[in-house]
């Protein structure tokens, strides 16, 4: 028999590089940010229209976006932790706005050891997801989005698959300044095969949302509750897990983005003090045909991420 130091650590980890408490589902790394643009607004995302990234939020955004579009981004984590995701998306007659996507976690590199003590090597953790969305409109102003994913996750040479969907809904009230409501519901699924036989549950999220761009501002707003079917010690919980962010357009080609998200903050409170954990911000270059976006997400005391994404019109 073998035994492997840090497994525990491991395991918490390839869960999730940013929900650093002990989970109770399999596959949490589907609920951290993608992009960094959404990163950078506190991962309040779910009515944010024409953003192909949007799609890994809410399905149904993906109706709203004008043109095709190639998206490429990486995050740099905690420890040894890399992320990334890849996406393209197009219009396909007949069928609507369409979309594929990968995100993958890797954890670095583990020392593994026997019972006795003596070392055997390294190991290491990865998660991996695929995705493929299509959304329409139902009505007038009204669009409905579907996603269907494939999971993959591994600590060493053990392995679990799954399978999840997402659906979506997004109402655009007309007008100068339009305002969205978006609303979506995440990985409802199941695992194909566990990693020592025990069935887990994923990471069922329901959220909701609304985003506005105030008259006369060249400022975006947007504000999400999150997790609203996770049990909770009385109703008025549910809106402690909130997240809200801004992007302010400087000019024609640049933007900034400041974001907060109070789960964040509450759970990476140590004894008295968050510092700036749940706090982000980054900005954005357009350029005729492509896009760069960065951003920061402090975890207060424990470390920050950093992203990046490119965005490639075609």
């Amino acid at each position: 028999m073998r035994m492997r130091l840090n497994i525990l650590l491991c395991c918490m980890l390839a869960g999730t590089a940013e929900v650093l408490h002990a989970q109770t589902t399999v596959y949490e790394f589907l609920r951290n940010d993608v992009s960094a643009r959404a990163a950078a607004m506190g991962g309040s995302f779910v009515s944010v229209i024409n953003d192909p990234s949007a799609t890994f939020y809410n399905p149904a955004t993906l109706a709203t976006v004008k043109e095709s579009e190639a998206s490429f981004g990486y995050g740099k984590h905690l420890l040894d932790i890399n992320s990334g995701f890849a996406s393209y998306d197009r219009n396909v007659e007949g069928v609507g706005m369409m979309h594929a996507g990968i995100q993958y976690y890797s954890y670095g590199s583990f020392d593994e050891y026997d019972v006795k003590g003596d070392k055997l090597g390294t190991f290491g953790a990865s998660d991996l997801a695929f995705s493929v969305s299509m959304a329409r409109e139902l009505d007038e102003n009204l669009y409905y989005g579907v996603t269907a994913k494939l999971i993959h996750s591994s600590i060493a040479e053990a392995a679990s698959t799954g399978f999840a969907g997402d659906v979506g809904i997004l109402y655009v009230l007309p007008g100068k300044n339009p305002v969205t409501l978006g609303a979506s519901v995440s990985n409802i699924g199941t695992q194909l095969s566990t990693y020592a036989g025990t069935r887990e549950t994923l990471p069922l999220d329901v959220t909701i949302g609304a985003t506005v761009k105030p008259e006369h501002l060249p400022f975006l707003l947007s504000l999400n509750l999150h997790k609203l079917t996770d049990k909770q010690e009385n109703f008025g919980e549910h809106f402690k897990q909130f997240s809200f962010g801004g992007e302010l357009q400087l000019g024609k080609a640049v933007k900034f983005r400041i974001g907060y998200s109070n789960e964040r903050r509450r759970e990476l409170k140590i004894e008295t003090s968050s510092g700036m954990a749940g706090f982000s911000f980054g900005g954005g270059i357009a350029l005729d045909k492509v896009r760069f976006d960065y951003a920061y997400s402090s975890f207060g005391k424990i470390g920050s991420l950093n992203r990046i994404t490119v965005g490639l019109s075609l």
